[in-house]
């Protein structure tokens, strides 16, 4: 994969993850938050979780300690915190997948993964990583939502490419 299409997939995520927060942030009170059967126990966490591994990797990425000892928010923050540190997570992997140079992508990181064994990933593995554990879990909260019965957003890769990316938006 070349970097002009990691970049593609980055502006993908930002727009997809823009989408889904702001569907959340438009639910009713209390049910992002209500207690449901599902991995991370509601709408809320897990989007905190998404926000947790991007963390994560970010910090890999930049070759410090993340502090996380799990692969999730450790204490639940308020929406709004939450909401501004993935858009503030989404630009950072937006900047990076633009600029990157080829050989910088390639490049391998080795890393620890919270359970403590070895990991190692080219740049490039990470960033598609994290996007596409971003679109895993956005399709839990969108199967949330229809479970309360509301929509959630459409947040595809075709319909980004026909709505968005096609159309410098």
């Amino acid at each position: 994969m070349n970097t002009d299409a990691i970049a593609m997939f980055a502006r993908y995520n930002q727009w997809a993850n823009t989408l889904i927060y702001a569907a959340v942030a438009a639910l009713p009170e209390g049910l992002a938050t209500e207690p449901r059967v599902t991995t991370f126990g509601s709408i809320e966490r897990t989007l905190g979780h998404s926000c947790a591994v991007g963390l994560i990797f970010q910090a890999h990425l930049q070759g410090r300690p993340h502090g996380f000892t799990a692969r999730n928010m450790a204490t639940q923050i308020g929406f709004d915190e939450l909401s501004r540190t993935q858009r503030q997570l989404d630009a950072w992997y937006l900047e990076l997948a633009g600029t990157m140079p080829a050989e910088v992508a390639n490049e391998v990181v080795e890393f620890r993964f919270l359970d403590g064994g070895a990991g190692a990933m080219t740049r490039m593995e990470m960033l598609l990583h994290v996007i596409n554990h971003n679109t895993y879990h956005r399709g839990f909260v969108a199967d949330l939502m229809k479970q309360a019965k509301v929509a959630p957003p459409v947040t595809d890769l075709p319909v980004f490419l026909r709505d968005a990316y096609r159309r410098g938006a």
